[in-house]
């Protein structure tokens, strides 16, 4: 694979982390409300198992509900923001030395350390094991939590290997 076939496949990657990050952004905001319901099931832990001991960990304010998913929103927003950035960088620079192409990728590794704090810590860590969504049946979103993580993971590594230049002596 030459150099330049490199640098557009991982463009391309990019491109499409900013296109399904701005699906997931624009479907928050489109089905706010079978969106919030998610989380506020979630946080409120009212589809764990009965008898449940971690129940004093569960949050059942409204405003923090709102709070979290709007919290939510804005960082689904900010991760297809620096992808967009990173996607339009990347391909501005797809033929110009090495150097400045590695320093396109910038706003890539912002998105994909946005997306690690979204779906690995935000739904993996603190839903599924703090709030113990995945007792849910209904409110489960750990696996998806997970396959997003582990997509992001084959990104993240094929966008930051160091590209070499395109004419080497």
């Amino acid at each position: 694979m030459s150099n330049l076939t490199l640098r557009y496949l991982k463009v391309l990657i990019v491109f499409f982390t900013a296109l399904f990050g701005t699906a997931i952004f624009a479907g928050n905001l489109m089905d706010y409300y079978s969106n919030y319901m998610f989380v506020q099931h979630v946080l409120s832990m009212d589809t764990t198992f009965d008898g449940n001991a971690l129940m004093w960990r569960s949050i059942t304010s409204p405003i923090l509900h709102t709070v979290a998913y709007v919290g939510i929103i804005a960082a689904e927003g900010l991760f297809s923001l620096f992808a967009w950035i990173a996607a339009v960088r990347m391909l501005r620079n797809v033929k110009q030395e090495a150097k400045l192409f590695n320093n396109a990728k910038t706003c890539a590794y912002i998105a994909y350390m946005l997306a690690f704090s979204i779906w690995f810590f935000g739904f993996a860590i603190v839903g599924s094991e703090w709030f113990a969504m995945w007792q849910s049946d209904t409110w489960n979103g750990k696996q998806t939590a997970m396959d997003i993580t582990e997509v992001m993971i084959g990104f993240v590594i094929l966008v930051s290997l160091r590209d070499k230049e395109l004419i080497e002596a």
